[in-house]
C-alpha cells in the first residue's frame, strides 16, 4: 500500500509516498480502507522530530480516519462488517491506503456526513469531548475560554460547551476566524494578536473570570491564563504551542484563586482508556451530528488535499491559515 512517510525529521518537503506493506488486523482489531484522514499538529510535531508515537503505535502519520472496512480481524465481538462506512481513532497510520484499528476505536459514520468530514471528528472531537467533560467536568452556565478557537479541537469545543449549557469564549489570530467561530456559537472571541484575552475575558464575564480554560499554548499564556481564572476555576493544559517554560509566581497567583491545573493528553492514552471513550463521546454525543435534526452537531472543514499533496497540507497548517480541520483525501469513490 502507499503511505506518507518521511526519511528524516525537517520541514514538509521531506514528506513523500512510499510503498510498505499493508497490515494485517491482529485479535480484536479491524483492517479499514481508508479514504480521508484528517491533520493534526501532532503529525507536524512528529515529522519534526519533536513528538514520537506511543510505543507498539505505527510511525506512519494519522491520528484519524474514515473509510470502509476491509477485513475483521480474529476475535472481533463488534458490528462491523466488510464495507461498512466507519470512522476511527488512531495512536498512528491514518495518512496510508489502509490501517489496522482496535474494534474499541471505530465509530459510525453519522447520518449525512461524507468521509471527508467523518476523518475530522475522531482525535478533534474525542480530544475536545475528554478536555470538557472529563477532565473540565463542565456544567450549565460555566464560562469556558477556549484557545486557538478556530482549530479544529476549538471548533468543537465551541459546539460541545454550547451543547452542555456553557457561555464558550475564543481566542484567535483574526476577525475573519473569530466571526466564523460566533456563527457556531462562541458568545466572544478575542484577537490575541491585538489585545490582552485576559482583560477581555474579565470585561466579558464582569469580572467573574473564566471557569475554565482549555490550553493548548502553555508556558507563553500562564500570566493571563490564571489572572483571568475564575477563583475555584479549572485551567485544562493539553499542549506546549507557546512553550514549556514558565518563570514568575504561578503556584502562588494559582493557589490565591484555590485554581486548579489539569493536564490531559490523548494520544499516549492506552487501549483500554481510549475505548472507553469512544463508547461514551458514541452513546452522549454521536446522535447529535444526525444532519437530518435540527442544530446538528458538525465538524468544520477547512481545506482537503489529495494524500500526494501531504507536503503542501503541512505548510498549510504551519501557516496557521486554516479555520477548522485540514483533510488529506486518501481514496476517492463511495
Amino acid at each position: 500500500m502507499l503511505a506518507v512517510y518521511f526519511d528524516q525529521p525537517g520541514g514538509p518537503e521531506n514528506l513523500y509516498l512510499k510503498k510498505v506493506a499493508k497490515p494485517e488486523p491482529g485479535p480484536g482489531e479491524v483492517l479499514l480502507k481508508v479514504a480521508a484522514s484528517a491533520l493534526n499538529r501532532a503529525d507536524v510535531l512528529q515529522r519534526r522530530g519533536q513528538y514520537s508515537p506511543p510505543a507498539g503505535a505505527s510511525n506512519i502519520l494519522g491520528l484519524e480516519a474514515s473509510g470502509r472496512v476491509a477485513e475483521v480481524g480474529p476475535g472481533c465481538r463488534g458490528p462491523w462488517k466488510e464495507g461498512l462506512p466507519v470512522m476511527a481513532l488512531l495512536a498512528g497510520g491514518g495518512q496510508a491506503e489502509y490501517v489496522a484499528v482496535p474494534e474499541g476505536h471505530l465509530m459510525p459514520i453519522p447520518n449525512g456526513l461524507t468521509f471527508t468530514q467523518a476523518a475530522a471528528i475522531p482525535e478533534a472531537w474525542l480530544t475536545a469531548f475528554q478536555l470538557l467533560h472529563v477532565v473540565g467536568q463542565v456544567k450549565a452556565g460555566d464560562t469556558v475560554l477556549i484557545h486557538a478557537g478556530s482549530s479544529g479541537v476549538g471548533t468543537a469545543a465551541v459546539q460541545l460547551a454550547r451543547q452542555a449549557g456553557a457561555v464558550p469564549l475564543i481566542t484567535a489570530g483574526s476577525q475573519d476566524k473569530i466571526e466564523a467561530v460566533e456563527k457556531l456559537g462562541a458568545a466572544a472571541g478575542f484577537n490575541y494578536k491585538e489585545g490582552d484575552f485576559s482583560a477581555a475575558t474579565l470585561e466579558f464575564t464582569q469580572g467573574a473570570g473564566a471557569n475554565i480554560i482549555l490550553d493548548c499554548i502553555g508556558g507563553s499564556y500562564w500570566e493571563k491564563n490564571v489572572a483571568c481564572l475564575a477563583p475555584d476555576g479549572r485551567w485544562v493544559l493539553y499542549g506546549l504551542l507557546g512553550g514549556a517554560e514558565v518563570q514568575g509566581e504561578l503556584l502562588s497567583r494559582l493557589l490565591a484563586k484555590r485554581g486548579s491545573l489539569l493536564t490531559s493528553l490523548l494520544r499516549s492514552r492506552d487501549k483500554k482508556y481510549k475505548a472507553e471513550l469512544v463508547a461514551a463521546f458514541t452513546q452522549q454525543i454521536l446522535p447529535h451530528f444526525d444532519q437530518a435534526k435540527p442544530g446538528a452537531l458538525r465538524p468544520v472543514v477547512d481545506t482537503v488535499y489529495p494524500l500526494r499533496q501531504v507536503a503542501d497540507a503541512h505548510l498549510y497548517m504551519e501557516q496557521n491559515k486554516n479555520l477548522g480541520k485540514i483533510v488529506l483525501e486518501v481514496a476517492s469513490g463511495p
